[in-house]
């Protein structure tokens, strides 16, 4: 029970300050313009500053572990394929089957993944987790688009290069991460002025961006087919960190690095699962549906996972 109690407190409190954005919104505090902004303000400056900050004071040597991104890379792809083969045999028409597969493996690690990883394991924790997504999140872009084109190969939508560069090439968050890894790498040391500007800055990141997530909850998105919907949640929120589980077992990975790997790869859809959608001319509702149920679920997948994993003492 005091295990029990102690993992409470690790998850609840951070989706907590996620219903907090939900109710500030709700009350008209939060307008939907001010969450627009929040949003920009988190993903170009906020999230990459605490990533940069967190992975460049690292010792990159002793906080890289390539058992735990090859865990993980290779969960999202064995999940990736068995979303997509489970929309084929479905017969899902291809925006259905498009959004269907990116929600099924794209993960929110870098919002939620890491508040609950900073929640569970502190600053070290943050910094191997930090480094690992600087590695991940490029691939988890790259197979997002070919989630949501693959369907269309036979249709007009193609993959442009100005749709590769701004997914890949000029995504901040990837830009920080990539940042972050080379001064580690390099040893630059960081002026005093520098490393008290992004401590203040990097504070407000984590609590911004629950808050945020919280405020971009609509119930007008609630809508499509409920099995779907649950479908992909549950490939999201159980199936791909069980696969990360049982591979970083067999790596012979256990604590805190097995930890976060099961944390990383049990995030819920990723927020932006929903404009990639829109972009590509996917079913977007589809995607917004899944991305507000695999939220509220995976407090649930989050507290269950972490409770068995102490209790087997992994």
């Amino acid at each position: 029970m005091v295990q029990l109690t102690q993992i409470l407190l690790i998850v609840f409190p951070v989706f907590l300050v996620i219903g907090l954005g939900f109710a500030l919104q709700r009350t008209n505090l939060f307008s939907r313009d001010f969450t627009v902004q929040l949003n920009r303000l988190i993903f170009y400056v906020a999230l990459p500053a605490l990533l940069f900050h967190k992975i460049s004071s690292a010792n990159f040597t002793t906080s890289f572990n390539g058992q735990l991104l090859f865990g993980l890379l290779v969960s999202m792809a064995v999940v990736f394929l068995a979303s997509y083969l489970y929309g084929l045999i479905r017969g899902y028409p291809a925006p259905r089957l498009g959004a269907f597969c990116q929600a099924s493996f794209r993960s929110n690690a870098a919002y939620i993944g890491v508040a609950i990883v900073f929640s569970a394991y502190g600053e070290e924790g943050l910094a191997v987790a930090g480094i690992i997504i600087g590695f991940f999140i490029p691939m988890l872009n790259f197979l997002s688009v070919v989630a949501l084109l693959l369907p269309q190969r036979n249709g007009d939508t193609k993959p442009t290069a100005g749709i590769w560069l701004q997914q890949l090439g000029l995504n901040p968050l990837i830009l920080a991460c990539l940042a972050g890894i080379s001064w580690s790498l390099l040893e630059l040391p960081k002026p005093t002025i520098m490393d008290r500007t992004l401590d203040i800055v990097t504070g407000m990141a984590l609590p911004l961006a629950l808050l945020s997530i919280g405020a971009s909850f609509s119930m007008d998105r609630l809508k499509g087919d409920i099995k779907v919907v649950a479908m992909a949640s549950l490939f999201k929120i159980v199936v791909m960190p069980f696969v990360a589980v049982v591979l970083l077992k067999m790596f012979g990975l256990r604590g805190q690095d097995l930890g976060i790997g099961f944390i990383l790869a049990g995030a819920p859809t990723a927020a932006a699962a929903f404009v990639m959608a829109q972009q590509l001319n996917n079913d977007a509702e589809l995607s917004g549906s899944i991305i507000m149920v695999s939220t509220l679920f995976s407090l649930v997948t989050y507290t269950g996972g972490l409770y068995l994993l102490s209790f087997l003492q992994l």
